[in-house]
């Protein structure tokens, strides 16, 4: 297990064709809401009044993560920072 701290920030082009704009989102989605199922994605908060979201992602390593991220259907129109994370040595649990 691998818990990482991602904050995604959309920017689609204004000029993007309105059928194209709306089957990225829908396929984004999906996507999103399977590795939610799968446990992968395991929060994801939206940020207020951004298209923007902070995410925890709990996967085996790295590599796996980057699989994910790159394979976003919005990812070419991401701005997408990373932070892996650890348990807190003040952590009670």
């Amino acid at each position: 297990m691998a818990l990482f701290h991602v904050r995604m920030d959309v920017d689609i082009p204004r000029d993007l064709d309105p059928e194209v704009r709306a089957e990225t989102i829908a396929r984004e989605k999906a996507y999103s809401q399977d590795l939610q199922r799968q446990g992968k994605w395991r929060e994801i908060w939206r940020i207020v009044g951004k298209y923007s979201n902070i995410s925890i992602f709990d996967v085996d390593s790295a590599d796996e993560l980057h699989e994910i991220l790159w394979n976003l259907p919005l990812f070419p129109y991401m701005d997408i920072e990373v932070t892996p994370l650890t348990k807190h040595g003040s952590d009670i649990k």
